[in-house]
């Protein structure tokens, strides 16, 4: 995904009702471009006690099966008229630092656990269009160019409203990740103890968390449209027991402007 790993990601949930009312749509997925830019409150990495503002750069642009998306990557996908539908994805992680960033997770309070590095991953998703108004679908993302192992998520995405002006969709995920991702991201090896401070820790692979986001776009007029977004994630113990993480609730909320044509 080219994104940072949490907030922006989090951020581009404002495109789930742009993609997913596409998906779920009789007809073919349409081409075009949309682009716009949001102002985001996001925690400065996952688990973090500290929010931060941010600006949000948004991005769709379609071609038949392929695309490019702030929030995936470029990729294509592949759909059939049962609903069913396989999607692969190359994009970028930004890692995050061991200081306060502004264009990245970090923070202060990382001091002494060293940065993780930027990343080419890539997408690999599998989901079900069960309706019109209901989308299952389960994605992995693979590190290409570092190890930071893996992680998983499956959402279930509901679209009470769908019209030609507004849309409003429920999406909850369950997110999981491999040993080496959890290491990376919520463990402290001997090392890191020793140059921060913080107590060993090393988390067990599996389900660490929940993310729900509550998206509403609204069209305005053919080109110009607008969105809110709210974001709630729940740490579980595997992940929020870290010495590093001191807030187990997190939220994030995104305001948006965009352009199609």
């Amino acid at each position: 995904m080219i994104t940072r790993k949490k907030a922006l990601y989090s951020g581009c949930l404002l495109l789930v009702s742009f993609s997913a009312s596409t998906r779920a749509d009789d007809s073919a997925a349409q081409d075009g471009v949309m682009m716009g830019v949001g102002a985001q409150t996001t925690p400065k990495y996952s688990g973090a006690d500290k929010q931060r503002w941010q600006v949000v750069p948004m991005v769709q642009a379609r071609k038949g099966a392929f695309f490019i998306d702030s929030q995936k990557g470029v990729g294509y996908d592949l759909q059939s008229d049962s609903g069913l539908y396989l999607e692969q994805t190359l994009g970028y992680g930004l890692g995050r630092a061991d200081k306060d960033s502004d264009w990245r997770d970090g923070s202060d309070k990382l001091r002494g656990m060293g940065t993780i590095n930027a990343t080419f991953n890539t997408g690999i998703a599998a989901g079900w269009a069960i309706s019109p108004w209901l989308i299952f679908e389960a994605k992995a993302v693979l590190p290409l160019t570092a190890s930071q192992g893996v992680n998983y998520r499956t959402s279930l995405t509901l679209i009470p409203l769908q019209s030609q002006e507004d849309n409003l969709s429920l999406q909850t995920s369950a997110l999981f990740g491999d040993a080496r991702y959890m290491q990376t991201w919520y463990g402290v090896n001997a090392r890191q103890s020793d140059k921060s401070g913080y107590t060993i820790y090393s988390p067990a692979a599996g389900f660490y968390g929940v993310e729900t986001d509550l998206t509403w776009s609204h069209q305005f007029t053919q080109h110009w449209g607008g969105a809110m977004s709210a974001g709630y994630t729940w740490l579980d113990d595997h992940a929020a027991d870290s010495p590093f993480v001191f807030r187990q609730n997190q939220l994030t909320a995104t305001a948006a402007v965009t352009y199609t044509f």
